[in-house]
């Protein structure tokens, strides 16, 4: 633990200056981001058509929700599945294994240091958006503001782990990029990424409540829009952080479980 502490300043480095030499590849991966973008000329089309639910000014709400959504989305996105996919298949995971530093710590070191890289090429483009359309949606109530990063770390975090374990099934299967398609397909629906939640009838909105993927995108962006109260703001956090130490164990466990029967071929 302390010799991968020690570690950790030069791992951001080397993951920050990886991003900057190949920032195109990363404009482009942002670029794969802007699903809410599509998403808000879709509903605000709707909304502007024919009222979608029971507030007066429909198109600012679902502007704000979006934007926010986009911004959200580009903190907590994590790329380790398609890393840990390659580099199994190609072998070239066996550098890692030789370094005394776990893999899933490199791999979130550097996912961390291409933030704020990611952050400056988006966030005065969603960020500037945002304040100019539905800036008045935005919660006043410090005590959300304060819990607004420690969500979106959350969230982020549980994506990476995620990603984690269905890549770890790379140890196993031919590719498990098909694995990935599908929980991205389901956190696409039960996120609120496509479709806010409270738009969806009742038992689907409590269903997303049981699973893990409304932690990573839909609740930091309610805390962000005042969408919740503090008392329910705190019991959401609380579910979002037991999410992350299930799949904090599960991780750990499918990489130890899967180093055992690594072996690395190709070229």
């Amino acid at each position: 633990m302390i010799r991968t502490l020690r570690a950790l300043p030069t791992l951001l480095r080397v993951g920050f200056a990886e991003a900057v030499a190949y920032r195109a590849e990363l404009v482009v991966w942002l670029l794969s981001y802007t699903m809410p973008l599509v998403m808000l000329a879709l509903w605000t089309a709707v909304a502007r058509d024919a009222p979608v639910g029971h507030e007066p000014d429909e198109e600012r709400d679902f502007a704000a929700y979006y934007l926010a959504a986009l911004l959200v989305r580009l903190m907590t996105g994590a790329y380790v599945v398609w890393q840990t996919n390659m580099e199994i298949r190609q072998g070239t995971l066996a550098f890692r294994l030789l370094r005394p530093i776990h893999p899933l710590v490199a791999y979130a070191a550097e996912n961390v240091a291409a933030m704020p890289l990611r952050l400056l090429l988006a966030l005065p483009i969603a960020g500037g958006a945002l304040v100019a359309i539905g800036g008045e949606r935005l919660t006043h109530d410090p005590l959300l503001l304060a819990l607004f990063p420690v969500a979106v770390f959350g969230g982020w975090a549980i994506t990476f782990l995620a990603m984690a374990i269905v890549g770890a099934l790379a140890f196993w299967v031919e590719s498990a990029m098909s694995l990935a398609e599908l929980w991205l397909g389901l956190y696409g629906v039960f996120s609120g990424y496509l479709v806010p939640l409270e738009l969806f009838p009742r038992w689907v909105s409590t269903l997303a409540r049981a699973l893990p993927f409304r932690y990573m995108l839909g609740f930091p962006v309610e805390l962000l829009l005042g969408m919740t109260s503090r008392a329910e703001a705190a019991g959401e956090l609380a579910i979002q952080w037991a999410f992350v130490a299930v799949l904090f164990v599960a991780a750990a466990g499918a990489w130890r479980r899967g180093v055992r029967r690594y072996a690395a071929y190709g070229g």
